[in-house]
Parts: structure tokens; C-alpha cells; sequence
């Protein structure tokens, strides 16, 4: 790796103090041990690229590695990313294995399934950091607007993660753009330079004798841009920079800095300009590539001279040219037969083996018509593109390869492939700008089925009303050309009629549980997903105690079964959900665990959230508290991290079951109203349940029995009956609504028979005791004084302060004394600290606990220091003590 500060000292540019003083204060915060970084912005031409020369120049004793995005550079995916790992690749083997093998693979350094782009980004986060243990790194991009998408989400990805490591990050991007990865991060706006600078610098290209009057008309037009100080008086006479004595030129200062160029490359040979053009279609600025272009166009050396000595062009190690803008200019303005004869000869001249991508860009670039073999090849490229995880890349492509495809139906083969790509990749408009081309060709009965598929997706992402139908549609015609596609829509559409719940069509959830399970009994279906599908279907259908038997098989069939990873991965969560409802405590362990430890193993973080919902819900309802709080920051780390929506109501139960009223209150109501917006039946059960909860714990019995009911309201909810009924029971009897909490006995009852755990057994028991009268309860209270001092110690000791509320107001119904209780409040620290400090405490390495919150080794070396010197310790092992893990 470069290495910078070889002697030559760093001259800040012409009237640019500020932005210098800025920039300089960037590096200084990396050589101080901490991360920094900068989104250098500003139109073209107002000297970003300089500013980040300058920051280059000044970073003496730092390690620097740069990219910068070209415009034809856009579909590769990766390709900015290779550019800054280059240089440290050889400590790519020191990664941590799952992400050794991820950047391994986005790198084109080995064969592999398309990783997680999360899983990427940890580890160029992972890389940057060992690469910053010796000396602090820089890394600067210019160009980002031109960077390929995956490498931009990467990079923006770690400017949000470093911390406590020695690294900076500087961008330069062209303003007005659409940048969304990069908004939100530490920004500095450059604009024009001020009068006095902007004619200073003038001056440096007009040291002669000139009309004072045409130096201001100058520095007014340029509006301080420093490229239109220097473009604009080319090409004018000396009696015009004399008297002024020329026609105004109308138009944007862009458009005029143009002009200029094209009045240059006007002035320059016919062969110099072709020369320029295979420069400007061959982004990578390889000499030998040029050469041996020019070569079979009969182009000699000769040729480079005119345009190096007008300074369009520096030819060395690498071709550059005097600004991004001109590049644009020549190729703009070059015939369109030159530009397909250039890209031909560039083809031919790029080898089919190291640069296969390369190749076949030119290759389409060169086509005059559709050609099948051209398309084939983009079709390749878009298979390696999407085995890196550049989705965006291959669906470009795709995209490319169908507009040079002579068959109509494998052209709307192809887009339909293109617009399924740019769905994953995020891209929902342009996905279905390229399905409507699909479906304008002739497709199979498959591909349409597909294409129903595609809108379903598409349309569940901002509606989960509006997929249903869409998604039955394509399940149905699904039916009789794939079956096995067909189930897993059927499942697909269970899953968002059961997460829509309340909020779906009337009637859609019931009929698409209808056909779901007439289709699954035909069907050719792997027994886990056949079951699973049927028993929730029947679940809709025929309610509970007709869908538990088959549950429950289900149940036991995924818990026995090998693991299936893309299954798995798919589906482990709808049968997690399904072990909640049936109140299997055992399975509903087994499967949030497994689930976790997939997720996290196969690198898949998107869909970590979920993951960790599951699992917090099992911690809080064994008490394990820290636990629970530690997974709920890991869960808001990671949905920062990749910037997606936070699940919120795990962290709404986690707050309801402490008890604190005041500070759970506000974050279950911004819940509810989030949930309502999402369309999520399913989250406003969760958050009515957890307020329910929080009623019952502190004495808000009314408010309970509001929230309760409404969480119970739709029985057709997973978990939401059963779990809300004990607590419609509690809040009733407080309430004097007996015959509300005996109808809610009812039920419980009844769906505890067809449960048979003991855990849906002891609910229904505690809540019958609770609506018993006379002398039978009178009994059942004296006996429970014993218990309920001993569960009064235990909730105070997981600090559960709103069940502990509740066992202490049902000892003084009993006529017991609440003991009062001493808790342990030594550690005071942050919920990050708690994070890496419990995991410390399991045993888990420094990498490992980075890996699982987004941070690097280095950052959970620093937060480790902290942990020790609050808790008064010196070793980890005495984590053991400080934090005992719960019995």
C-alpha cells in the first residue's frame, strides 16, 4: 500500500483555506486514533479533485488508497471496491472466515455463492481496520456519483460502522446527484471561489495586459468555478480579452465549459481526436490497451502529442484526462460508427479470460443490431456479477443482454430475468418499467405465472393488502406447470396474510388459505414446508384445535429434521412463530436458536432483524433480561447498519415487562402508530399485547383490558389469542369485568386442551384460580402466599418490575407482606458496553463480537477498556462474577 509523504509538501488550492482547514482536521482526527469521514460536494468543475489531492499530499505518514467511479464503470459490480482493497489484500486471510470468504469472492479472488452485502461490508470494515494498525489509513473516492452501487452501499456501510478506529474516509461527489447511501453523513459543501481568489487565478491563464472590464465579465460568468476560470478565456482573441468586443455567450457555465472543450478538441488532428475517443471508451486508462487499440486503427504514437501539449491529456502509468467533463465531451461528440468501431477493436483487444466483463460491455456497445451470441455473453457476465452479490450489476446486464436478443420470447425472457434482479437489488421501479417490456413480448405460461410472482413481491414491499391477490393469482397459476413454486407461493402468501392479520382484504386471508391448502394436498411438497403450509391454512380456516394436531407435526419435523439452509432461512420464522402460538416453549428454543445461529453463520443479515425478534421474545419470557437487552441493541445496530426499519415491539415487551410506565408508555404508542402505518396486523397485536402487559404490571388495569382485547381481537393472529387472553382474564377481574374475563377463561381453556404443553396448561390453571369466589379461592390464596413471595424475589432479582408489581399487589389480596428485595446496581453501563461486555463474558474474541455488531475488532477492544474500569475489574474472566449470567 501507498504509503504518503514523500517530500513534496501539500499546497492548499487558490482561495480555499476553509475547505483545506477542514480537510486537515479530517486527517488529524485519524492520526489521533478515531475514525473520520467527509462528503467533499460541489458542481462540476469547483474543484473536489483537487481538494482531494490536497488532502493526499497532506496525510504524510498515512497509508492511502483510492477509487474513483467512471460513468461506464457503473455496471460492474464491485469495481470501485477492487480498486480500494487492492492494496491490502494480503490481509484478506487475516478476516474472520465467513467474511474472508465474502470479500474473497465480491474481489473475483475465488468461485462462491453471492454473499450478503452486510456480510461485505463487515468486512471491509474488518479490512480497513487491520490495514489501520500500523499507521492511520485514508481512503478517498472521487467520483462517487460514477461508483458502481454495490461498492457505494459497502463503502457507506462503513463510514456509518468505524469507531474507535484510525481511518478516514474522504468522497467526492458531483452536486446535483442522487446519492442517497452517502446523505446523512458528514458533509462539505464547495462552492465558487471568491472574487478576489477567482481573480487571482485567472491570472495565472491571462498574465497579460486586459481590460479590467473583461477580467469581471470573466470571473462573473465562471461564477467562481475554478475549471470555468481556466476554460473559458481559451479560444478568445486578444482584441476581445483587450476591449471585450465579443457576442455574450448564452447558457449554463457547464455547458460553456463544453464549448471550450469542444473548441480544443476542434483544434486538434483528426487522428489526435480518435486517439481521445478510445482513451475516453476504455474507463480504466490502461496504456498498453490504448496502444494496442490505436494500433488497429492505424493510429501511431505521434498521434498523443497535440493533445498532451494542450493539457487534454496526460498519458503515463495511466491515461487521465484533464477533468471527468471532457472525457464525456469527446465521446459525446464522436460519430456514432467511431464510437462502435472503437469499442470494437477495445473488445478484441481485452482478454476473454482475466476481463470477460470488460470484453462484453464492449461488445454491446459495438453491436449494430441484435446479436444472440453479444447477448449470451452479457448473460454470463450477469451470472458472475450476481455470484460477487453485484445484483444491480447483473440486472444491468440482463437488462442489456434483452435489447440484443433477436427472439422475441427469449427477449421478454430475459427482461423478466433483468426486472427479478432489480427487484432484489432493491430497484422496484425500474423492476417493473422492465417487466412491463417482459410482458409486452410473447411469454410461456410459466413466465407469466412468474411475472404475477414478481408483482406480488414487489407490491408486498410498500402493501401487504395490495400483494395478496397478486400473489394468489400467480400461486394458482402456478399450480399445474411448477408445483413446487406453486407451494412456496402459497406459503409466501400465508405468511403476508398472517403478518397483514386484521389489516388484509375481508375474506382474502380466508380464501387464500382455502386454495393454499387444496393445493398442498396434491402437490409434490418437501414434508416440513407440507405441513406447515397445511396447518396453517387449516388454522385460518377451521380455527385453532383443528390446526394443532397438524401444527404440532410440523413442529416436530423441522425440530428433527437436518438442517435445509435455503429453507431454512425462508421459513424458520413462520415456524417459530407457529411454536409461540401452540405455546411450545421447547420448540419455539430450539427453532429462534437455530434460526439465529443460521443467520449468523451464513452471513444473510437481512434477515438478522427477524432473527433476533424470535430470540429476544424467549429471553424476556424466561427473564433472562440482559440477555434480551443486549440482542434489542444488537437488533437496533443492525438495522442501522443496513439501514432498514427497526422491529419494534420485541424492545416494546422488553420495556412493558420492567414495569417502567413513563418510559415504556411513549415508545409502545410510536410503535402502534408505526405498525398502522406498515400495514402489520401482526405488529399491532405485538404492541397491543406489550401494552397490555404494562397495563396489568403497574396498576393500569383499564388500560389492559383496552389493549388486551385488541391484541385478542382477530383470532386469527399467530400468538395473538392465547397470548392475550391471560391477560384480558388479569384485567377484567381488576376491572369488575368478570363476564369478560370468563368468556376470555373460555377460550384459554379451550385452545390449553388443544395445546397440552404445561406452559399453556399453567396459564389456563392461573387464570381460572384468579376468577375463582368462596372458599375454594380463599384456599387457593393462602396456599399461593408461600409461591408468590418467592416469585416476588425472583422477578426483583431479573429486574421484571412489572410482574414483580404483580406478584406484590396478589400477595396483599392474600394478605401476605411483600419482602423488600436488594438488587445489584453496580454496573452503569451503556447498552453497547452491555453488548460487547456479555459476550465477553461467553467467551466470545474481540473479531467475533465485531462480526455480530457491526463494529471492528479494534472498536470492541476500546469499549472492553470502558467495561473493565466501571465495573472495577481487570481481566475478562472476572466477567464472570461482575456478570453473572441468569440461573
Amino acid at each position: 500500500m501507498q504509503v504518503s509523504g514523500g517530500g513534496r509538501a501539500a499546497v492548499p488550492p487558490l482561495g480555499r483555506d476553509r475547505e483545506c482547514q477542514v480537510l486537515r482536521s479530517v486527517v488529524n482526527t485519524a492520526r489521533g486514533g478515531h475514525r473520520a469521514v467527509l462528503v467533499v460536494r460541489g458542481a462540476i468543475g469547483v474543484g473536489k479533485s483537487r481538494l482531494l489531492t490536497y488532502v493526499e499530499e497532506f496525510a504524510s505518514g498515512c497509508t492511502v488508497t483510492h477509487a474513483s467511479g467512471a460513468e461506464s464503470e457503473q455496471e460492474l459490480a464491485y469495481a470501485g471496491l477492487q480498486m480500494i482493497c487492492a492494496p491490502m489484500q494480503s490481509l484478506v486471510g487475516q478476516l474472520p472466515d465467513p467474511q474472508r470468504d465474502a470479500l474473497r469472492v465480491v474481489l473475483g479472488l475465488a468461485p462462491g455463492h453471492p454473499p450478503d452485502r452486510f456480510l461485505v461490508g463487515l468486512a471491509v470494515l474488518s479490512l480497513m481496520a487491520a490495514a489501520a494498525e500500523s499507521r492511520p489509513l485514508l481512503v478517498l473516492v472521487d467520483d462517487a456519483q460514477w461508483l458502481d452501487r454495490a461498492s457505494v452501499e459497502t463503502l457507506a456501510f462503513v463510514a456509518r460502522r468505524l469507531q474507535a478506529e484510525p481511518v478516514a474516509l474522504v468522497f467526492g461527489v458531483r452536486d446535483p446527484t442522487n446519492q442517497p447511501e452517502l446523505d446523512g453523513l458528514p458533509a462539505l459543501q464547495v462552492g465558487g471561489l471568491g472574487d478576489n481568489a477567482a481573480h487571482a487565478l485567472l491570472t495565472t491563464v491571462l498574465p497579460g495586459r486586459i481590460d479590467q472590464r473583461v477580467r469581471d465579465r470573466i470571473v462573473a460568468e465562471s461564477r467562481g468555478v475554478p475549471l470555468a476560470l481556466l476554460e473559458l478565456p481559451r479560444g478568445l482573441s486578444q482584441v476581445e480579452l483587450a476591449g471585450g468586443f465579443r457576442t455574450p455567450e448564452a447558457g449554463a457555465v457547464v455547458s460553456r465549459i463544453e464549448r471550450s472543450y469542444r473548441r480544443r478538441l476542434a483544434q486538434v488532428p483528426a487522428q489526435t481526436r480518435l486517439l481521445l475517443l478510445i482513451a475516453a471508451a476504455e474507463p480504466v486508462g490502461q496504456v498498453p490497451l490504448l496502444w494496442r487499440a490505436a494500433s488497429r486503427l492505424g493510429i501511431g504514437a505521434e498521434a498523443a502529442a497535440p493533445a498532451v501539449a494542450d493539457g487534454l491529456v496526460e498519458i503515463d502509468a495511466r491515461v487521465r484526462f484533464a477533468h471527468p467533463l471532457l472525457r464525456s465531451v469527446v465521446y459525446r461528440e464522436a460519430d456514432v460508427a467511431e464510437r462502435r468501431a472503437v469499442h470494437r477493436v477495445l473488445a478484441e483487444e481485452t482478454d476473454a479470460a482475466s476481463d470477460p466483463d470488460r470484453r462484453a460491455w464492449h461488445r454491446a456497445e459495438a453491436a449494430t443490431s441484435a446479436d444472440e451470441d453479444v447477448a449470451v455473453e452479457l448473460e454470463k457476465s450477469a451470472d458472475r456479477a450476481q455470484a460477487r452479490g453485484g445484483l444491480a450489476a447483473a440486472a444491468a446486464f440482463l437488462d442489456h443482454a434483452s435489447t440484443l436478443t433477436p427472439d422475441p420470447a427469449r427477449r421478454a425472457q430475459r427482461a423478466l430475468a433483468a426486472a427479478q434482479v432489480k427487484n432484489l437489488a432493491g430497484a422496484a421501479e425500474a423492476a417493473l418499467s422492465l417487466l412491463s417490456s417482459a410482458e409486452a413480448g410473447p411469454m410461456s405460461a410459466l413466465g407469466q405465472a412468474k411475472s404475477d410472482l414478481l408483482r406480488g413481491q414487489i407490491a408486498f414491499a410498500s402493501s401487504r393488502r395490495d400483494a395478496l391477490p397478486l400473489l394468489l393469482k400467480a400461486a394458482r397459476r402456478l399450480e399445474p406447470l411448477d408445483s413446487s413454486l406453486a407451494g412456496k407461493t402459497y406459503l409466501e402468501a400465508l405468511s403476508v396474510t398472517l403478518f397483514a392479520g386484521r389489516l388484509g382484504a375481508p375474506g382474502m386471508q380466508r380464501e387464500v388459505a382455502i386454495a393454499a391448502r387444496e393445493a398442498v394436498r396434491v402437490g409434490d411438497h418437501p414434508p416440513a414446508v407440507r405441513l406447515l403450509l397445511e396447518g396453517l391454512a387449516t388454522r385460518l380456516i377451521d380455527g385453532y384445535a383443528a390446526a394443532a394436531p397438524i401444527l404440532k407435526r410440523a413442529l416436530r419435523v423441522y425440530c428433527e429434521r437436518p438442517p435445509d439452509h435455503e429453507e431454512d432461512l425462508r421459513w424458520m420464522h413462520l415456524a417459530s412463530w407457529t411454536a409461540i402460538d401452540l405455546w411450545d416453549d421447547e420448540s419455539w428454543h430450539e427453532l429462534a436458536d437455530r434460526q439465529l445461529r443460521l443467520v449468523r453463520a451464513s452471513g444473510a443479515f437481512s434477515m438478522l432483524p427477524i432473527a433476533l425478534a424470535a430470540r429476544v421474545y424467549v429471553h424476556v419470557l424466561a427473564g433472562e433480561l440482559a440477555e434480551a437487552e443486549s440482542l434489542i441493541a444488537e437488533a437496533e445496530a443492525a438495522t442501522d447498519a443496513m439501514r432498514s426499519q427497526y422491529i419494534s415491539y420485541p424492545g416494546c415487551h422488553y420495556a412493558a415487562i420492567q414495569g417502567r410506565y413513563g418510559h415504556a408508555r411513549p415508545m409502545i404508542d410510536t410503535a402502534a402508530a408505526q405498525e398502522r402505518s406498515r400495514g402489520e396486523g401482526l405488529g399491532i397485536f405485538a404492541v397491543a399485547y406489550a401494552s397490555a402487559v404494562l397495563g396489568n404490571g403497574t396498576g393500569h388495569h383499564a388500560e389492559a383490558l383496552d389493549a388486551a382485547l385488541l391484541a385478542g381481537a382477530h383470532p386469527a393472529d399467530l400468538g395473538a389469542s392465547n397470548w392475550a387472553l391471560p391477560e384480558v382474564v388479569e384485567a377484567g377481574i381488576r376491572t369488575a369485568s368478570r363476564p369478560v374475563a370468563a368468556e376470555a377463561l373460555r377460550q384459554l381453556a379451550e385452545d390449553a386442551r388443544a395445546s397440552g404443553t404445561d406452559w399453556a396448561l399453567g396459564v389456563e390453571a392461573r387464570s381460572r384460580a384468579l376468577l375463582s369466589e368462596g372458599a375454594h379461592a380463599e384456599a387457593l390464596f393462602r396456599e399461593a402466599i408461600e409461591q408468590l413471595q418467592i416469585a416476588l424475589d425472583m422477578f426483583k432479582a431479573m429486574g421484571v418490575e412489572g410482574f414483580a408489581g404483580r406478584a406484590a399487589r396478589e400477595l396483599e389480596a392474600a394478605d401476605g407482606v411483600a419482602r423488600e428485595t436488594t438488587s445489584d446496581s453496580a454496573a452503569t453501563l451503556t447498552s453497547q458496553e452491555l453488548q460487547v461486555a456479555t459476550l465477553a463474558r461467553d467467551g466470545y474474541t474481540n473479531p467475533e463480537i465485531g462480526a455480530r455488531l457491526f463494529i471492528s475488532p479494534r472498536t470492541v477492544e476500546w469499549h472492553m477498556s470502558k467495561v473493565l474500569g466501571k465495573l472495577g475489574i481487570t481481566t475478562r474472566r472476572a466477567l464472570r462474577d461482575a456478570l453473572p449470567r441468569p440461573a
